[in-house]
């Protein structure tokens, strides 16, 4: 039976991590522990099927003293995010941590409690309020805020509210283009991402010394019912001014920066500042490994510029939507200033870098934080990382090309890792000189040239195992959690099947909220363009519930889509339905022959084009391959 285990070059490298880090500060586990309330006797969390979606107890293992197999740096995280229960960050404010990937807070008002981001399912914020009510009474929900337009800040929000809270009053605050960026992210791309992500948070691999010990930024994602309600109130502007069951708010909004919706706020009659995700006990993700948007750390920095100005003068304490508070307006002030410093160092010295002709990653090589901030625990890569930051803001600035010619139109990755296989003088070759490699304990060199005999040749059983255990090796030592997870993750696909991804976020409550126009650019992006590049299709859409008709036209292998015009040609065909009945046409959940039988859809015309449109799409995969070809 196989055992993980570190190499003595592995374990060589963990001994300097122990002597490179200030392990004496301990503030950060008085902080975390601050306020503690109480936590959940029950230690898993079910779905109503009775699947677990949430075990608090899974992590019992970092109470031990720091694995050989992990780097110590990311284990003390570890330690500090697994900490879990309702705390108290000042009076009338409290947060229930450990429950997700994110945190929740619950705002206390005159007459119930305001919550702020839901966490990523249902039953986790519904376990989360559970607890809260424990503990401080049976409070309604007079109102929900998110914070930005990321799924574990929204993803819950059914577990704490029902429709009928919403129809009756209770308001969803969200910054302004909430609602677009977030059914954006998870519909278009949701199911590459959720495939990447499985590598990034390692959803599935066992939790343990030699497995998945947290995500850096929390343990990993729950597995539940992700949600959505739609705003009621949006943030247009900073200085924004709102009253929510008598509690004051204040509202700074920062897009473009964590996310492209987000915003902070502050409570005056607490004297307390929430900074959502744009400040954490981390070095955040200029661009996530599952998949995103490049974000702007110049924004991002001059946006915590303008926080320190507008709310820094008076200031008690800094909570944020992950990770636990920062008490006292020095270090609160301290703490926004290094967070700041970060994303601006980050930014002008690769910009600095990449206009002396070095490529992002040469930048990602040189580049080094300053002592200053290098000494600071909430700088740290534990969940974006310092390397592919950089390379992500030379990306941002540059594009995927570096300038050099010779990389301009290199093969995709089978073709170049034959030629490489062949340039090294075959299989054996190259494996005996990468054996050499990884006894040297060079094992990112391992990886960059196994890589290429697993394409080449994914049957060789050889290269399989030399790589996962390259892969593993190079977990073994990272201190950034993702980086962790995603080594891990490929080396259990290399050594087993294919892992599908444990999660969905093309949510019913997503898709309902997409605009009409997003509904069909939804289709459009699933247009096998080669099988239907001699296609010509006209279909009028008349939306009932909405009063609008909407004409697509497929030609050129492209679905475009308008409104129709007096002097249009007759469409192939005119189908009439409602809102509802169309997301369920296109998802699937709704049969066309049972539609209009039932007359939820009627037609007019060439009904054949309905049914020729729908053979030219492709449903996204969810198990694509990411270390074979």
């Amino acid at each position: 039976m196989y055992e993980p285990r570190a190499s003595a070059a592995t374990q060589a490298r963990i001994s300097q991590a122990h002597e490179r880090y200030p392990f004496h500060d301990v503030q950060d586990f008085s902080d975390a522990q601050r306020g503690f309330v109480g936590t959940r006797a029950d230690r898993q969390i079910r779905a109503a099927d009775g699947r677990v979606v949430w075990d608090l107890g899974s992590y019992d293992f970092l109470d031990q003293q720091c694995s050989g197999t992990v780097n110590p740096s990311l284990w003390r995280q570890g330690q500090l995010v697994k900490i879990d229960g309702l705390f108290e960050v000042v009076e009338g404010v409290f947060q229930v941590r450990g429950f997700d990937l994110s945190t929740i807070t619950f705002i206390e008002g005159d007459a119930g409690v305001i919550v702020l981001d839901p966490l990523i399912s249902t039953e986790t914020a519904a376990a989360a309020l559970a607890l809260y009510r424990e503990h401080r009474g049976h409070r309604p929900v007079t109102a929900v805020i998110y914070s930005h337009s990321h799924v574990d800040h929204f993803g819950g929000v059914r577990g704490v509210v029902t429709h009928d809270d919403v129809a009756s009053g209770v308001p969803i605050i969200a910054p302004a283009g909430f609602l677009a960026h977030a059914v954006a992210e998870n519909i278009f791309a949701g199911p590459a991402m959720a495939r990447r992500s499985a590598y990034m948070y390692g959803t599935l691999l066992d939790k343990g010394p030699t497995g998945q010990i947290g995500a850096g930024l929390g343990q990993t994602i729950s597995t539940g019912t992700i949600s959505l309600v739609s705003p009621t109130v949006d943030i247009t502007h900073t200085g924004q001014n709102i009253v929510l069951d008598g509690v004051d708010f204040l509202f700074q909004l920062t897009p473009g920066t964590e996310a492209p919706s987000e915003m902070n706020f502050y409570l005056p009659d607490h004297k307390a500042l929430c900074t959502a995700e744009n400040t954490s006990h981390v070095m955040h993700n200029i661009l996530t490994l599952r998949g995103a948007p490049v974000r702007d750390p110049h924004m991002w920095a001059s946006y915590l510029t303008e926080t320190i100005d507008l709310f820094g003068d008076d200031l008690d304490v800094l909570f944020a939507s992950h990770h636990w508070p920062t008490w006292g307006r020095e270090h609160a002030v301290e703490f926004l200033q290094q967070q700041r410093d970060t994303y601006a160092y980050l930014h002008d010295q690769t910009v600095r870098l990449l206009n002396q002709g070095h490529t992002g990653s040469e930048i990602a090589e040189i580049l080094q934080m300053p002592p200053a901030l290098e000494a600071q625990w909430h700088t740290r890569g534990y969940y974006g990382s310092l390397s592919h930051n950089v390379k992500a803001i030379y990306q941002r600035y540059m594009g995927w090309y570096d300038g050099n010619p010779a990389h301009l139109w290199t093969h995709p990755p089978v073709e170049a890792a034959q030629r490489y296989v062949e340039l090294a003088g075959g299989a054996d070759q190259l494996l005996a000189h990468a054996r050499k490699a990884y006894a040297e304990g060079d094992y990112r060199w391992v990886a960059e040239v196994v890589n290429h005999l697993v394409f080449a040749d994914p049957h060789n059983s050889e290269a399989t195992a030399l790589q996962a255990d390259a892969l593993e090796q190079l977990a073994f030592g990272a201190e950034n959690a993702t980086w962790r997870c995603a080594y891990l993750t490929g080396a259990t696909e290399l050594r087993n099947d294919n892992m599908s991804a444990p999660t969905n976020t093309v949510a019913p409550d997503l898709m309902s909220a997409l605009t009409i126009e997003q509904i069909f650019d939804s289709v459009a992006i699933r247009v096998n363009g080669p099988r239907a590049w001699k296609a010509h299709l006209v279909l009028d859409w008349v939306i009932r519930d909405e009063d609008r008709t909407v004409r697509t036209e497929l030609r050129n292998g492209v679905l475009i889509q308008r409104r129709p015009k007096t002097r249009d040609t007759e469409a192939n065909a005119t189908i009439t339905l409602d809102r509802p009945t169309l997301i369920g046409l296109i998802n699937g959940t709704v049969p066309l022959l049972d539609a209009l039988g039932d007359n939820r859809i009627t037609a007019h015309g060439d009904l054949t084009a309905l049914a020729e449109l729908a053979g030219y799409t492709d449903q996204p995969a969810r198990t694509f391959e990411i270390v074979r070809p």
